[in-house]
């Protein structure tokens, strides 16, 4: 018997039969997209629709299809498309509720396709209606967050995130989309902080559910009140801060995973030989492939959590075993799909990685999500050509501004007693090969940040120089040094790096003259060599010591520091505290657009068969 072949809703025969017939759900959907009530035909045809596997190619392409007044014709059949994809939520029969959420899913993409200029209707009177809109807005939040919250399957929950996704990004500019007054009337605050609650769930939609929180706290923040801001700042809930903290550092860790096998897989192979030959003619560009695509996203929540609530900065700190990637056990609740927004599609979803709980042998080297991120932010500000990382770039400063300017984040970045090791990535150059240094010293995480920092001034001495990042470079290390000022910390740390002014004021090059200007200003300094480098040789000089030791250096500053003169200083340890705006708003505006867009461009709603949610659902009590 031939078998019949399938292709956008439509079932040829295979035989010499040129006959084409329909799949009963298309024909469904044919009968909504006319102009009389398909209940007229048939008196169980809504119950009867959501029994049927949803065709969301076939509803979002006769949705987009449409033309003219035809949209106008067809709203009351629209509006009852979506009330009864909103009662059917309420309903026992978790396949008739997934066939619902991704009805609803498909509708919402479908009619905002049409949403364009001059068009003459509105988006929410053509999905709803005008006077039903509060009410089956807060049935479908009501219903959203109540499966959401239960008992429910893994799979029935992502769908829940996915149409909130789907519901926010419809419009490029998410402070556009109307329909968001009422996620903020009808809030779901509380349901995330569950569902980041949770490590069984965590691991599996915590990705979702915070790129979810990030967007839905950009939702017109500098024109109104916005709850969600409210509520992300007060929230102590620490196995929620925790979860959000979990799902960012195992995405990141997967970056850097990623980025690390690439670079080895380069390196050993002919990208090695080649570079030997030419000499790092060609580097960059190398460099350049190796870099996955970057994930705003999760910046976005990570500068959110930062920015906003004071007891996330605990998360930072908090130590755990470095963990490699584990894969996620097979199980019925646990699909072989993985529900989650993909990033980019040369990454698997970061919900994939599961939080390998590791013995804590006491030769393991320790790791903490601020240890992963600075990792993270070596690799993103390698490069800065493009806009898209170069507003990585930016956002990774900006995080760890709001970090350097932090009390409490200061305390665990000094503190000798939690030393760590981070291998940071370094940038090859033609004045030097790629450093792979395997012996770094355990010392406080301030260390480390300075690293940073140094890296990118030291390696990004372009023709078209990133002026910005690095004013936001300094501003770091100056936060940095106020900190160990005011409370008299004394970093072991080679400045020598850092301080290299005096090398370009002594030539004849481009940067002479501020170079000079700079030197000039440093007269304290100038001061302190010139007062003590005498005293100290004539010490050793009269008790005939070839090398002194520490305490006889200082003995010799303690004996001598009353004839010193110094030139006071004002202000030095005071700086202009970071705000988001004014000065940062439009950055932000447009890096919420960019994600926005990115989140709907990946966002995959057809993942999970009928078969499998079947097999998933037998298997819950």
């Amino acid at each position: 018997m031939a078998q019949p072949e399938k292709k956008s809703g439509l079932l040829r025969k295979s035989s010499g039969s040129k006959k084409v017939l329909k799949e009963k759900v298309v024909l469904m959907y044919d009968e909504i997209f006319k102009t009389e009530d398909p209940v007229q035909n048939n008196l169980r045809f809504w119950e009867e629709l959501f029994l049927l596997k949803v065709n969301l190619e076939y509803l979002e392409a006769k949705l987009e299809s449409l033309v003219g007044d035809q949209l106008i014709q067809m709203k009351d059949n629209i509006n009852g498309l979506f009330h009864h994809s909103v009662l059917t939520l309420r309903e026992d029969h978790q396949i008739r509720v997934v066939n619902a959420l991704q009805t609803l899913c498909g509708l919402l993409r479908g009619v905002h396709q049409k949403n364009m200029p001059n068009t003459g209707f509105d988006i929410i009177d053509i999905l709803m209606g005008f006077d039903n809109a509060e009410e089956e807005m807060k049935s479908l939040m009501v219903s959203l967050d109540s499966l959401l919250c239960g008992d429910g399957s893994l799979s029935l929950k992502g769908l829940c995130l996915k149409l909130l996704l789907c519901l926010i990004t419809v419009t490029g500019n998410i402070s556009q989309n109307t329909i968001l007054e009422y996620i903020m009337i009808n809030s779901i605050f509380e349901a995330i902080v569950q569902i980041l609650s949770s490590a069984q769930i965590q691991q599996h939609l915590g990705y979702d559910a915070v790129v979810l929180l990030a967007l839905l706290v950009n939702y017109r923040k500098y024109e109104s009140a916005n709850p969600y801001i409210v509520k992300l700042s007060i929230l102590d809930d620490e196995m929620a801060l925790n979860g959000m903290g979990l799902v960012l550092s195992r995405t990141l860790c997967e970056y850097n995973r990623h980025y690390k096998s690439k670079e080895d897989e380069a390196q050993g192979g002919i990208f090695s030989t080649i570079t030997n030959i030419v000499g790092n003619m060609f580097i960059g560009e190398a460099e350049e492939k190796l870099s996955p695509r970057t994930n705003e996203s999760l910046l976005l929540a990570l500068y959110e959590a930062v920015h906003l609530n004071r007891n996330f900065i605990a998360v930072l700190a908090h130590s755990h075993p470095e963990m490699e990637p584990a894969t996620p056990p097979q199980s019925p609740s646990s699909p072989n799909t993985p529900t989650n927004s993909q990033p980019d599609g040369n990454l698997p979803a970061s919900d994939a990685l599961v939080s390998t709980e590791l013995p804590l042998d006491p030769n393991t080297q320790t790791s903490n999500l601020l240890i992963t991120f600075l990792k993270y932010c070596s690799i993103v500000m390698q490069d800065t050509k493009d806009e898209h990382r170069l507003n990585s770039a930016k956002l990774c400063l900006i995080i760890l501004t709001c970090i350097a300017e932090d009390q409490y984040a200061n305390s665990f970045l000094h503190d000798d007693n939690m030393t760590f090791r981070v291998h940071l990535h370094r940038m090859p150059m033609r004045h030097r090969k790629k450093i792979v240094d395997k012996n770094v010293p355990s010392r406080p995480l301030a260390c480390a940040v300075l690293d940073l920092m140094v890296e990118f001034m030291m390696t990004h001495m372009m023709k078209d120089f990133p002026m910005e990042l690095y004013l936001r470079c300094v501003a770091i290390v100056q936060k940095l040094i106020c900190y160990q000022k005011k409370c008299r910390v004394r970093l072991h740390y080679t400045w020598q790096e850092l301080w290299a002014v005096l090398r370009h004021s002594t030539n004849n090059g481009q940067w002479k003259d501020p170079a000079s200007k700079v030197t000039q200003a440093l007269v304290n300094i100038r001061a302190i060599v010139n007062h003590f480098n005498p005293k100290i040789e004539s010490f050793a000089a009269v008790n005939h010591i070839s090398q002194l030791s520490e305490e006889q250096v200082l003995s010799v500053v303690r004996c001598n520091y009353d004839t010193l003169t110094l030139k006071l200083q004002d202000s030095l340890d005071h700086y202009e505290r970071y705000a988001e705006q004014p000065r940062e708003a439009s950055f932000f505006t447009q890096l919420v657009r960019s994600i926005s867009v990115d989140v709907r461009r990946t966002l995959s709603l057809g993942t999970l068969s009928q078969e499998v949610l079947l097999k998933e659902f037998s298997t819950i009590a």
